[in-house]
């Protein structure tokens, strides 16, 4: 089993800059994917980024070059930079982690909230 704390959300204005972090606790050692979904009511949910244990890292082509996903193993966290941000943005934002073995787990969801 594998808990995910999701924090960092909040309102900002467009162009601005939210760092969104996601804390694993329990079989941490299984873990090797983690990133970060996001979900408008009525949309599915789609992939934002993810990053490997070993560091390799994927974006959805709305977000290259705005939002960066890093990854501290030491600390069981992942976390998402998002620069220049948009009212497109606006979601909430799931974290989720893969272990090795095939599960999935997710976080509970934090908000994000982009004014134009």
């Amino acid at each position: 089993q594998v808990q995910l704390v999701e924090s960092g959300g909040d309102l900002v204005q467009a162009g601005g800059s939210l760092r969104l972090s996601c804390a694993a606790s329990g079989s941490i050692f299984s873990i090797n994917a983690m990133g970060w979904y996001r979900q408008v009511p009525g949309k599915q949910r789609e992939l934002v980024a993810d990053i490997t244990r070993g560091g390799n890292t994927n974006y959805a082509d709305s977000v290259k070059g705005r939002f960066t996903i890093s990854r501290d193993n030491a600390k069981n966290t992942v976390y998402l930079q998002m620069n220049s941000l948009k009212s497109e943005d606006t979601a909430v934002y799931y974290c989720y982690a893969d272990l090795y073995s095939g599960l999935r787990f997710w976080g509970q969801g934090t908000q994000v909230t982009v004014s134009s």
